[in-house]
């Protein structure tokens, strides 16, 4: 009986080492959001932190500036998404086997 809760407390550790790894791997990716056909761009790492935006210079109208804050959030929220769309596929890899259900966010 012992046995089996030593193999479970191994496999959980296991499972947090690969969660950890993820973790640090999803700090590296880099996706991008766009609005206005790409004039404007949003860099977003895995976890979804904003690490740069790029506007074209044509967008930038003093009269205007609504139009620009629109464009601005299409543009983060464009990234976010992709940034979701890949810390899913990567928590997948770790999570591949376990049946959790659809939805579930890891870490916890």
């Amino acid at each position: 009986m012992f046995g089996n809760m030593g193999d479970l407390m191994k496999k959980a550790q296991e499972m947090q080492k690969k969660m950890d790894e993820a973790q640090k791997k999803l700090a590296e990716i880099e996706v991008e959001g766009q609005a206005a056909g790409g004039m404007i761009k949003t860099t977003l790492n895995g976890k979804g932190e904003l690490k740069g935006v790029k506007i074209d210079k044509s967008l930038v109208d003093p009269e205007d500036v609504e139009v620009l804050e629109d464009l601005i959030l299409a543009a983060v929220n464009d990234g976010k998404a992709k940034a979701e769309e890949k810390a899913a596929e990567e928590m997948g890899k770790v999570t591949g086997g376990m049946g959790l259900p659809g939805g579930m966010k890891l870490p916890f």
